[in-house]
């Protein structure tokens, strides 16, 4: 499966190869990709917050685009910056919210399928991905990589894209149902993994050597 997903990849980003170019001749800057990217995301928002789940999933997909790009840009033109990923970094945070905030609206306002549980559900899956982002952060502040766990940030964006794509609001809305589910019980246990990796590591690094 890891080999799949990775092959995956190298084909994505063979597949937008020339948008990196074209931008790169027409100096765009890697901030400007990010920030388009990211209204781009809140509309995603918008259109699930309103039910429009096959527009927004065909949106989402084509908009994760924009999360390769600009770092592509920046390595070509040299122009990566600690700011740039701090910039990069903060919008993630208001894209993810954004794209789950529109589906909890969603869940809370219409008339047919208002689901307090399912509302619930979706602030779980806010709040763990936001967790998992944060443990990050903390780790990298201590001079870790805490880049481990089942669901970051591709795996997010593709079950928040391609399902909803491709199927809508199939099955009288279990397929989404489905997949803020998961969403919700994978960024929890990835804010474990991430936890338990750091605690192991500084535990470690922590033993004094054994005598010989």
């Amino acid at each position: 499966m890891q080999r799949l997903w990775e092959a995956i990849q190298r084909g994505y980003l063979r597949l937008i190869e020339p948008v990196a170019a074209l931008m790169v001749r027409w100096r765009v800057s890697p901030n400007t990709i990010t920030t388009c990217g990211t209204l781009c995301t809140v509309a995603t928002g918008v259109l699930y917050a309103n039910g429009y789940f096959v527009a927004g999933g065909w949106l989402f997909g084509v908009t994760a685009a924009f999360d390769v790009l600009d770092g592509m840009v920046a390595r070509r033109t040299s122009s990566a910056s600690a700011f740039g990923a701090f910039y990069d970094s903060t919008l993630d945070r208001l894209s993810d919210g954004a794209v789950l905030g529109g589906i909890a609206y969603f869940w809370a306002s219409d008339a047919t399928y208002r689901s307090m549980p399912m509302v619930a559900v979706t602030l779980a899956a806010i709040v763990g991905t936001f967790m998992t982002s944060y443990a990050r952060a903390r780790a990298e502040a201590l001079g870790l990589d805490a880049k481990v766990g089942i669901m970051q940030r591709p795996e997010r964006v593709t079950l928040l894209a391609a399902p909803q794509g491709l199927l809508g609001f199939a099955l009288d809305g279990w397929v989404l149902r489905g997949v803020v589910l998961l969403l919700a019980v994978t960024a929890w246990i990835t804010v474990w993994q991430r936890v338990r990796y750091v605690r192991r590591t500084l535990e470690q690094a922590d033993r004094p050597p054994e005598s010989a």
